[in-house]
């Protein structure tokens, strides 16, 4: 295990831990991707999955937009099917229509031979060192995986889907197949988180994908107890965790029962409103969220408003006693045709309003 870097005055890892910050921190999902022109010219002719398996790549692919932005964490260049495909399980990631596999998960036979990942992933590993030995001291590191609910999700369909109908299909009528598939996977996500916590990430972010399109008696039964055995397995690694998944307004409580400290929120749902529906459940947490990403594509006069009411709707949370702290974020990436340009000076207006308190 790689000795924790000490990390000074780093505003995302304060506001993490429910400390006071020394400015808003913020960090966007998918701010390294193609929305970079330095990003599409590296990547040029290597495929999505082999530049994840690259040391050098992905480290040079997670710093690009720190560098250019000054955002406060980098975020490990991955995918969600990254875990599957370091087990050895037939995947590929299909430009325009994403992850696909080689065989889909849909019997018991299949639960039984799927593989699982129970070892350090090297390559990850040493490219985690590179992106360390580069970040300053007062910028994190944030580790990634998808939940166990996504990772189903594109087993069981072959890959992306509209509605999720084998899946909830598979779900309801036959419930044990279900949970022994998600059993099946849950060793397999904290494997690959282990790899990233050891190697020395400041924080984990889980993500739930698909989440979104569950009922939230349906989530409850068939989802929650397994993300909570992934964030009751890291407690020990004492970092922030992270729990984010897009259109799950209807289950931010639920959600938040599986016990990250830092619960994410997309742009369909105020933050102050978020924060009501998850105190409710499991007391107050830090946010994350939520600028629609479209925004970003606005004009600098609508990027400060939203900007500024969202900030707001976090400070009259706190005021509230309904939320602990605020790190800015987009309700969802960072879409493939935003300008650069439009990125920085969103992080430079988010900082320019102070710290949360």
């Amino acid at each position: 295990m790689t000795a924790r870097r000490r990390l000074q005055d780093a505003p995302i890892i304060d506001a993490a831990r429910g400390e006071t910050p020394s400015r808003m921190p913020v960090w966007f999902m998918r701010q390294a991707g193609r929305s970079l022109p330095e990003y599409r010219t590296i990547r040029e002719g290597i495929s999505m999955l082999d530049s994840c398996f690259r040391p050098d790549l992905l480290s040079e692919i997670t710093l690009q937009p720190v560098r250019r932005h000054n955002v406060d964490a980098a975020i490990l260049f991955s995918d969600i099917v990254v875990p599957l495909k370091a087990a050895g399980i037939g995947v590929d990631i299909v430009p325009g229509r994403g992850p696909v596999m080689e065989s889909p998960v849909r019997t018991k036979e299949d639960i039984v031979s799927l593989a699982q990942l129970d070892s350090e992933v090297i390559e990850i590993s040493e490219g985690i060192t590179r992106i360390l030995q580069e970040l300053r001291s007062d910028q994190a590191l944030i580790g990634f995986a998808g939940a166990p609910f996504t990772l189903a999700s594109y087993l069981v369909e072959g890959g992306p889907s509209k509605n999720h109908e084998r899946t909830k299909a598979l779900m309801h009528a036959e419930p044990e197949l279900w949970h022994q598939l998600m059993e099946r996977l849950v060793p397999s996500i904290c494997a690959f988180l282990w790899t990233q916590i050891d190697a020395g990430v400041d924080a984990v972010q889980l993500f739930d994908s698909w989440a979104g399109f569950l009922s939230e008696r349906d989530y409850r039964e068939f989802v929650l107890p397994y993300s909570r055995q992934i964030f009751d397995e890291l407690r020990s690694s004492n970092i922030p965790r992270i729990h984010f998944g897009v259109g799950t307004s209807e289950i931010l409580g639920a959600m938040s029962e599986a016990g990250a400290e830092v619960m994410g929120v997309d742009w369909r749902v105020p933050l102050d409103q978020a924060a009501r529906r998850i105190t409710e459940a499991s007391g107050p947490k830090v946010l994350q969220g939520n600028l629609d990403p479209a925004i970003l594509q606005a004009g600098t006069q609508v990027m400060r408003q939203e900007i500024a009411r969202i900030c707001e709707e976090a400070r009259r949370a706190q005021a509230e006693h309904t939320a602990c702290g605020h790190i800015f974020n987009l309700g969802h990436g960072v879409l493939p045709n935003t300008a650069p340009e439009a990125i920085t000076e969103a992080v430079e207006i988010i900082h320019s309003e102070g710290v949360f308190h």
